[in-house]
């Protein structure tokens, strides 16, 4: 470990070690995430992931549960009958895209690459187990490694296997470029905004493209209804409310001298508020109404929703700050402006239990910004052993609070 990364540490913190014993678990959470990292696999396909981690448990003697491909591996730390519990949570999939970090251990997996950093979550709860296994804490630990966080709300499925069960409060956290290795973000209430999908399939009817007279086109209504769809956001829903809709495909004609009949185009929406939410629902109901109406076509609609908003709770986000300044010092504390308009299924877990959602700065220094699911994302390992020491002051300070909140 060089000298740059003990300084991000608080000294105190060393000295609850043995020397090199921080050293050792360091290397040894950089060897998984590399391992991880070179095998990257696509939501409940994490096959080799999971081995990898039952791998690691074995070796660190931690029992653990694991249905098979599809599921998720629940280990758990136990320290006593009547103790409080807590959860920690590690990510496991990787996102379609072909890698441009030239690294050594780079995706040995076609068009599968870790672009958002879950390889890091893993091994920082590994690293965080291996702490515990030297200095325990008064209070049982569940470590979840959850599938198919990008798509497929895995979280569910980890919900579904009784992974919260006796839990009293979640930990998690996500890497990100926004911040300096060392810095970690933590914010109360939203982190994270509502994800939803839509659909607008358009029928009008085709013709030749010299009679346009005969014809109802279906380009030019989805191009009118495209430009009327922004102004939802940008007229009716206020500005202090963040929000965003995203048209991502549109699909439509055969031949350049046919006017299409059919098109087909698919969008996202995020928000922050349940009322901002339903209004931008409104706006499209009502917009694909008025155009199928002024152009004498047929328009269907279809609205599905995503993850929910994740919304940190009062108690957990203060046990956070405090493990941040335990950690790495109050100075790398920092406060979002304002909640990130990704989505996180991490949310699923905070409608069963409180809990405490952060950010890792894993940016080195004089690196440049590379925005998640990048095919060029990579991060500062150094991140690996601040993450650790951080779900390790987690586990310590929880073992206090949760411990008298029941008294």
């Amino acid at each position: 470990m060089d000298s740059e990364l003990k300084n991000k540490i608080n000294p105190s913190v060393f000295a609850q070690y043995k020397t090199n014993q921080l050293d050792a678990i360091y290397q040894q959470m950089v060897s998984l995430r590399r391992r991880f990292h070179q095998q990257a696999e696509l939501a409940f396909h994490e096959r080799e992931t999971a081995q990898i981690i039952i791998e690691e448990l074995v070796r660190l003697h931690i029992p653990y549960e694991y249905a098979g491909v599809g599921h998720g591996i629940i280990a758990n730390l136990e320290q006593g009958k009547d103790l409080p519990r807590i959860a920690l949570r590690a990510d496991m999939d990787a996102l379609p895209g072909h890698e441009h970090t030239d690294l050594p251990f780079a995706s040995k997996n076609d068009n599968t690459m870790h672009a958002c950093g879950h390889d890091a979550h893993m091994a920082i709860i590994l690293g965080t187990a291996a702490l515990l296994k030297i200095r325990p804490a008064n209070i049982n630990v569940t470590l979840i490694f959850q599938p198919a966080e990008e798509s497929g709300a895995g979280a569910l499925v980890m919900i579904k296997d009784e992974a919260l069960r006796d839990v009293s409060a979640i930990f998690g956290g996500h890497m990100t470029h926004l911040y300096a290795v060392g810095e970690i973000m933590v914010n109360l209430g939203v982190i994270t905004a509502q994800s939803d999908r839509f659909r607008i399939e358009i029928t009008g009817e085709g013709g030749h493209g010299a009679r346009p007279h005969e014809a109802i086109d279906a380009v030019v209504i989805a191009s009118g209804l495209i430009n009327a769809i922004q102004t939802v956001v940008s007229r009716e829903i206020n500005p202090l409310h963040p929000s965003v809709i995203t048209i991502g495909t549109l699909h439509a004609g055969t031949a350049a001298n046919v006017i299409a009949e059919h098109a087909i185009m698919e969008g996202s929406i995020r928000s922050t508020r349940e009322h901002t939410r339903q209004a931008i629902n409104k706006g499209l109901e009502r917009m694909t109404r008025a155009f199928a109406s002024l152009h004498d076509a047929e328009i269907k609609l279809s609205l599905s929703a995503g993850y929910p908003p994740v919304i940190n709770t009062p108690e957990e986000t203060q046990l956070a700050r405090q493990a941040v300044i335990n950690s790495v010092g109050e100075a790398c504390v920092k406060v979002a402006e304002y909640p990130s308009m990704g989505s996180e299924d991490f949310s699923y877990y905070l409608h069963e239990i409180p809990g405490c959602y952060v950010r890792f700065g894993a940016r080195a220094p004089e690196q440049e910004y590379i925005p998640l699911h990048s095919p060029a994302f990579d991060i500062d390992e150094e991140v690996l052993l601040v993450g650790a020491l951080y779900f390790k002051e987690i586990v310590d300070l929880s073992a206090i609070y949760y411990e008298k909140k029941r008294r």
